[in-house]
């Protein structure tokens, strides 16, 4: 059966996941290897030192971890658990899913049927009107409408779904409004609708954070629409993600003469679902009820455990995949067919790499090398 984790569970995952190095593939390989938090931790500064890091692993310490999860529960927020019921289900299928949330807000909405709207923050008036428009007659129907709380598409699309309930995806804590414009909208989503991050509490929007921003977006809905994407976009990150994910992508045609919606027509090119009205979405909704995403809840999720590989036969593999790698990004299947290593054994020098700094994982399940 599953269970809520206790709040014990809760600081030990928020110390792990706040570490130095630790992202959400190696929070989970972390976990599969060995099997509960507190002997992840503890095994933290050998895999590090293995990796050939120098200097100390920065771990968040248990009044670290009592400090952010106060002033969350302060703001009336809450930390949910990549193993909770509470947790959204169609983004707990993806590969690189955040092992915790932060929510200000209203918890039944992430369990919902799910649509995002996303597009240019320089809109046009008629792209804002069109998100506007859209938002409203999806809310009118129970969609719920996520987006990402930037200028332009996604302000018209939080507004026009208000009534119905919008969930807002941070860049940065949940507790900090980003654009400052958007103050008041803020407000207004965190009353009636819901905010959600997985960056810590306090810190602002970053370039990085956005394509994290960008995945949660795409992971949490049945599909996106695109409304005016120039070619190189942000929106376009959400649409590559959400294909990636089996979900649908939705595009809104526009004129060729203006560069915001190169991206949209591109994609329209690329076999995007053509988008004119919330019907053409609900039709799509419809079509897919006989073939719905499988939601992985709670521990039914938790994948088979890892052995941990010995150190000779991690001698010599570590050569073998430190040598195949470089700055270009390489798929990690590739990686493992080429070096002729067991998975686990390629997947623990990765670890090791990774948290000594080494290492940086790319969407796609793809690595480079650092340094």
């Amino acid at each position: 059966m599953v269970s809520t984790p206790s709040r014990h569970e809760i600081l030990e995952r928020l110390r792990l996941i706040r570490t130095e190095t630790v992202g959400p593939i190696s929070f989970r390989h972390l976990l599969r290897q060995y099997r509960t938090v507190d002997a992840a931790l503890a095994a933290l500064p050998s895999l590090a030192r293995r990796g050939g890091r120098k200097g100390a692993l920065r771990i968040p310490s248990r009044a670290d971890a009592e400090r952010e999860l106060n002033a969350l529960e302060a703001l009336g927020g809450k930390m949910i658990t990549q193993d909770s019921p509470d947790y959204p289900g169609n983004l707990a299928a993806i590969p690189d899913a955040p092992p915790l949330l932060s929510l200000i807000g209203n918890q039944h909405l992430l369990h919902q049927r799910v649509i995002a709207i996303v597009g240019a923050r320089n809109a046009s008036l008629a792209g804002c009107r069109i998100a506007s428009n859209l938002a409203q007659e999806l809310a009118r129907v129970g969609i719920i409408v996520i987006s990402g709380l930037a200028r332009g598409v996604d302000t018209h699309a939080h507004k026009g779904s208000l009534e119905g309930g919008t969930i807002a995806v941070m860049a940065g804590g949940v507790d900090i409004p980003y654009p400052e414009s958007n103050t008041g909208l803020y407000k207004e989503i965190a009353q009636r609708g819901a905010l959600i991050s997985e960056i810590p509490l306090g810190i602002h929007p970053q370039a990085s954070h956005f394509p994290r921003r960008n995945r949660l977006i795409a992971g949490m809905s049945l599909g996106v629409a695109v409304i005016e994407a120039a070619a190189k976009s942000g929106s376009l990150i959400t649409a590559r993600l959400a294909a990636d994910y089996g979900r649908e992508v939705f595009a809104v045609p526009g004129s060729p003469l203006d560069p915001r919606n190169r991206g949209c027509n591109d994609l329209l090119r690329q076999g995007a679902t053509l988008l004119e009205s919330a019907e053409d979405i609900l039709q799509n909704l419809a079509s897919q009820e006989s073939s719905r995403i499988l939601e992985p809840k709670g521990r039914d999720f938790m994948e088979i455990p890892l052995d941990t590989p010995s150190e000779q036969v991690l001698e010599t593999a570590r050569i073998k995949v430190i040598e195949a790698l470089g700055p270009t990004p390489t798929e990690v299947d590739t990686l493992i067919r080429h070096c002729l290593l067991p998975t686990p054994v390629v997947l623990t020098v990765l670890l090791e790499l990774e948290l000594a700094g080494r290492l940086e994982r790319h969407f796609g399940g793809r690595v480079s090398l650092l340094n």
